[in-house]
């Protein structure tokens, strides 16, 4: 067994993909629109589907934003260099919200960035 995909919802599909893709570094995979159901779908991801987990960004029509509620953490992604990356995000116009740093009783070095609808995203540095 594998993880697959993460779905997440979005309140405006081209402007998540525009984040993942342009400041986070993913490929976009593949595109679906269903008019007749209402919403479109886009997978995000570093690698194939077929190896990779990827993130499903699902958009409802007519629905531009979500209460993320208090059970969703965070996606992680591990980078070679937290704070280098922090930098490019800042850069390219994206929200940090923790500074590249150990983490809080270790030794591991992360980050949080957030996406345009408000999830966070971890950033994990490994050597």
């Amino acid at each position: 067994m594998r993880i697959l995909h993460t779905m997440i919802r979005v309140g405006d599909l081209q402007r998540s993909i525009h984040f993942y893709t342009e400041l986070m570094g993913m490929k976009l995979l593949r595109t679906s629109d269903r008019p007749e159901q209402k919403y479109s779908l886009a997978f995000v991801g570093y690698g194939d589907e077929t190896s990779e987990s990827v993130l499903e960004l699902t958009y409802n029509y007519g629905v531009d934003r979500y209460d993320l509620g208090a059970g969703f953490g965070h996606i992680a992604i591990a980078v070679d260099n937290a704070a280098a990356a922090c930098e490019r995000i800042r850069a390219a116009g994206g929200t940090i919200t923790r500074e590249a740093g150990p983490v809080k009783g270790g030794t591991s070095v992360i980050a949080f960035v957030q996406d345009p609808d408000g999830y966070k995203i971890e950033l994990i540095e490994r050597s």
